[in-house]
């Protein structure tokens, strides 16, 4: 397993204690009611960062905001202060899967939910927290304008390319940045809001350290589309959906137990997707 380590080039931020956290949600298909949404956060574990500890929900069907972000966090940090035996004094959050219209309404339960999380341990315990949510789906492209800044057989725009101006929100902060190298089609970059920044980070300071955070993914050994938290929690997510085993494809024996909970009970539901004991150390999801 090779990855990237942000020791070669270290980053000011990691003078302190710091957690990135990554969280996404994944709905059940389009006319399917029953299932839940399952929501996955992660957090690192570790100095460099590259070990990842993962936490998973169940909530009800396509709600976008996660239900349960405070017990999830709150786990994420003792098992931070468990590895490390330090509090972290900075938390960063990627969230994946938020449109512009759910902006307003993610931000102001979920940031609530992580300072619950904090004063949940101790009363006076309130790291800084930015939260970034990470979109993927939009229509903008980059091109080069000099031909021979072009780089493979597609001629996409070279790994690392963020653009903060022209195109951007007028007086919010956001940026676009292309981490990964295009190997065939269009090179689609990834789009950052900054919703809240209470650790005050310059623009080139915040980019390029999710930059960084994007050479850190264990199963490449290059730079992906998004930061290692976010594409780890999207994993979790994913994973987890395997299992909630439906009915259908269950032994006949075992097919009215599960029959009963599929969508209707909700703690056979969250035993389902409860991450084992003995796996809650390990990057299973990797």
């Amino acid at each position: 397993m090779v990855n990237f380590d942000l020791y070669a080039s270290r980053p000011s931020v990691f003078q302190q204690p710091i957690i990135f956290l990554g969280a996404d949600v994944t709905h059940p298909p389009a006319g399917d009611g029953k299932k839940p949404s399952i929501a996955a956060v992660v957090g690192s574990m570790d100095a460099h960062p590259s070990r990842y500890c993962a936490t998973v929900r169940v909530q009800r069907p396509r709600q976008e905001v996660i239900q349960d972000l405070a017990s999830m966090v709150r786990e994420l940090l003792i098992q931070f202060y468990k590895s490390t035996r330090y509090k972290p004094t900075r938390i960063i959050f990627y969230r994946d899967g938020v449109s512009e219209g759910q902006f307003r309404q993610v931000l102001h339960y979920e940031l609530l939910a992580i300072r619950e999380a904090c004063i949940s341990l101790e009363k006076e315990y309130q790291p800084g927290i930015t939260f970034i949510v990470v979109q993927k789906r939009h229509h903008t492209r980059l091109f080069c304008a000099d031909r021979n800044e072009r780089v493979g057989r597609s001629g996409n725009i070279p790994a690392g390319t963020t653009v903060d101006t022209d195109i951007t929100h007028p007086y919010e902060f956001d940026f676009y940045l292309c981490s990964h190298a295009g190997i065939q089609g269009t090179s689609r970059p990834s789009h950052y809001h900054v919703l809240w920044d209470d650790n005050c980070f310059t623009a080139d300071e915040f980019q390029l350290l999710t930059y960084q955070l994007c050479h850190t993914y264990v199963r490449c050994t290059r730079s992906v589309s998004i930061p290692a938290p976010a594409y780890y929690a999207h994993l979790v997510a994913f994973r987890a959906r395997y299992h909630l085993v439906d009915k259908e494809h269950d032994s006949a024996e075992g097919s009215h137990i599960s029959g009963q909970s599929n969508g209707r009970d909700p703690q056979a539901l969250a035993k389902a997707v409860q991450i084992h004991h003995d796996t809650l150390r390990t990057m299973y999801f990797a």
